[in-house]
C-alpha cells in the first residue's frame, strides 16, 4: 500500500484512508493527537460501513463466568483478584455452579461464556481439561471463550508444557476462542509499571501467533488511559496488526478505558481519559485495523449512552449483554443492560439489532420480535 506523508493535514490523511492507504504509526499518532473528533469519526464510520452491513450492529448474549478470583500476578490496576492463600474472599467455583450460570444463560438466549480466572498456581492444566470436558459433554454447542494469553503461559508453566501443546490440549477438550484479555499496553515499559510478574509483550503474541496457527479465533483489546504514552497506544496497535498480517486469527478489536476505583493504580492516576477521548481512540483504530474485521464498543466501562455514541465512531457491534461481569464491577463502574435495552439503544441509534454469536454468525436478525412492544418504545 502507499506510503502516507506525515506531513499532511487531518483531512489529507482522512482522505489517503478512504482511497485505500494503511493508516501510517505516524499519522495514526497525529490523529491521537488532534482534536479533530468529528471528521475522524465520520471516515471511521464510512470504512465501518464498507467493512459491516451498513444498516445492522450485533451483539451477543452471554456472560462472564470468572471460575476463580485467586491470582498471583498482583497487577495494580486490578480490583478483582483475591492472593493465593486468602480463605476469606479467594474462591474456585465448584462445577455445579458454573453448570448453573451455564444454564441460566442458555435459557436467556444466551450462546457462550467469556471464562476467565488469574493465575491459580494451584490449578494445572488438568483441571481446565476436566473442567472445559464435563461443560461440553452436558452442553455441546455451548461456546467457551476463554482463558486470555496470560492464563494460558501461566498453565504451561504450571504443566511444564510448551505454548502449542497447551492450547492444543485445551482446544481439544473444548476451549472454542481465546479472549484478548491480559493484553493492556503491549509495550514492555508500560507493562513493567503494571505488572512486572506477567507476561511480557512478546509472549502475549506468542500466545495468539500460536493461537492463530492452529486455526483458532481470538479477539484483541487495548487498555490504556494509565501510564501509557500516545506514542505506545500506537505501538500497541502496531504489533496487533503485523502480528494479524502474519497469521490471521482477530476477529474483533476492543479497547477501554482504565477504570481506577478501587485499584493501587488509581492512588497515583489522577487523570483518565474522558469520553472524547474514548470515541477518538475507537474511531482511530478503525482506520488502523484494516485487516480486523469488527470493531467493538465498551459500553460496560463507558455506559450505555457512549456506548450508543461509539456506534457512529467505528463500532459495528455492541458487544455483550452480559449476563454477569465481576472484572470491571469491583472497580467500581457497574452499567448493566438488557436484551431489550440493546434492541432499543441500537433501534435508537438508526440500526438494526442482529444477535450473533462469538464467530459473528446470525443467531436472530430480528430480535425484536420476540419483544413486548412496551420493551422497544423510543426512549428520549
Amino acid at each position: 500500500m502507499a506510503v502516507i506523508d506525515s506531513t499532511r493535514t487531518v483531512n489529507e490523511i482522512l482522505a489517503g484512508v478512504l482511497d485505500g492507504e494503511r493508516l501510517s504509526d505516524t499519522d495514526a499518532l497525529a490523529l491521537m493527537r488532534t482534536r479533530d473528533l468529528v471528521a475522524i469519526g465520520a471516515a471511521a464510520n464510512e470504512i465501518r460501513n464498507r467493512k459491516a452491513a451498513p444498516g445492522e450492529v450485533t451483539y451477543i448474549i452471554d456472560r462472564n463466568i470468572n471460575y476463580s478470583n485467586i491470582c498471583s500476578t498482583d497487577c495494580n490496576f486490578c480490583a478483582f483478584y483475591r492472593k493465593p492463600g486468602d480463605t476469606r474472599e479467594g474462591y474456585v467455583l465448584p462445577k455445579q455452579i458454573i453448570f448453573a450460570k451455564i444454564e441460566e444463560t442458555i435459557a436467556l438466549g444466551g450462546t457462550g461464556a467469556l471464562m476467565q480466572g488469574g493465575h491459580n498456581p494451584d490449578l494445572d492444566i488438568e483441571w481446565y481439561e476436566d473442567m472445559f470436558r464435563s461443560i461440553k459433554e452436558r452442553y455441546p454447542e455451548f461456546h467457551l471463550h476463554a482463558l486470555s494469553p496470560p492464563e494460558i503461559m501461566h498453565i504451561s508453566r504450571r504443566s511444564h508444557l510448551d505454548i502449542p501443546t497447551t492450547l492444543s490440549r485445551l482446544r481439544d477438550a473444548g476451549l472454542g476462542s481465546l479472549p484478548g484479555g491480559g493484553g493492556e499496553i503491549l509495550v514492555d515499559r508500560v507493562r513493567k509499571i503494571l505488572a512486572p510478574k506477567k507476561t511480557k509483550s512478546d509472549e502475549w503474541l506468542e500466545v495468539m501467533r500460536q493461537a492463530h496457527r492452529q486455526g483458532m479465533s481470538t479477539s484483541a483489546t487495548m487498555m490504556y488511559g494509565h501510564v501509557e504514552t500516545l506514542a505506545e497506544r500506537v505501538e500497541h496497535m502496531r504489533r496487533l496488526r503485523d502480528l494479524q498480517d502474519e497469521v490471521p486469527g482477530f476477529r474483533a478489536f476492543i479497547s477501554w478505558t482504565f477504570q481506577p476505583d478501587n485499584t493501587e493504580l488509581g492512588k497515583t492516576v489522577h487523570e483518565t481519559p474522558t469520553s472524547f477521548e474514548y470515541l477518538l481512540v475507537q474511531a482511530i483504530s478503525r482506520l488502523y485495523f484494516d485487516n480486523i474485521p469488527h470493531i467493538q464498543s465498551s459500553w460496560v466501562t463507558q455506559g450505555m449512552k457512549i456506548g450508543q455514541v461509539a456506534l457512529h465512531f467505528g463500532a459495528d457491534d455492541l458487544g455483550s449483554v452480559m449476563l454477569e461481569e465481576n472484572v470491571v464491577s469491583s472497580a467500581g463502574t457497574t452499567y448493566r443492560a438488557s436484551k431489550e435495552d440493546f434492541c432499543r439503544i441500537i433501534r435508537n441509534a438508526g440500526y438494526q439489532p442482529v444477535q450473533r454469536d462469538t464467530f459473528y454468525r446470525v443467531v436472530d436478525d430480528n430480535p425484536e420480535a420476540s419483544l413486548r412492544p412496551a420493551e422497544i418504545v423510543e426512549t428520549a
